[in-house]
């Protein structure tokens, strides 16, 4: 069977928000007063693009890939977990079109800090930063993300055959 020649992926994830940690979104330190709680960094958009590029191509999940109950992976920079995912799309014949990203949070207002993630995300991926969308939406103080308990991320990837 014949692959198309184009493959989308989405990837979402979803952090608690908890005090004594950095905030950090798509790689960029975000002034704020709580910082997302997890096993690794807790990079909510690095995991939902992580997700999307092994979800394009039907590789698994970030779990699968970076298991939260390995020790290696305790206090990792997310980066990592992109550019591993990355490298695997481009092993298997693929490049990344582009990559539209949405992060929901309350607090902190993320409109200042958005072209900077974007321009870092696509230094990760090795892709133009005109290939790179990130939007930034509250939760209209509704349910946790509302109540400013927690932050979210979506991320969508198109990617093309390059073989």
């Amino acid at each position: 069977m014949t692959l198309p020649p184009v493959r989308i992926g989405l990837g979402h994830d979803t952090h608690r928000l908890g005090s004594d940690r950095p905030l950090i979104l798509g790689g960029v330190t975000v002034p704020f007063e709580a910082g997302l709680i997890g096993h690794s960094d807790a990079d909510v958009l690095l995991h939902a693009i992580t997700d999307a590029l092994l979800g394009a191509l039907a590789l698994g999940d970030i779990g699968e890939w970076f298991p939260n109950s390995d020790p290696q992976w305790a206090g990792a920079d997310s980066a990592v977990f992109v550019t591993e995912a990355a490298k695997a799309v481009r092993e298997r014949g693929w490049q990344i079109a582009n990559l539209d990203c949405t992060i929901f949070a309350e607090r902190p207002k993320l409109s200042p800090f958005k072209q900077q993630i974007a321009a870092y995300v696509a230094e990760l991926l090795d892709i133009d930063a005109s290939s790179v969308n990130v939007k930034a939406k509250t939760g209209e103080q509704v349910g946790p993300i509302g109540r400013g308990e927690s932050i979210s991320a979506d991320a969508a990837v198109l990617l093309y055959r390059t073989i």
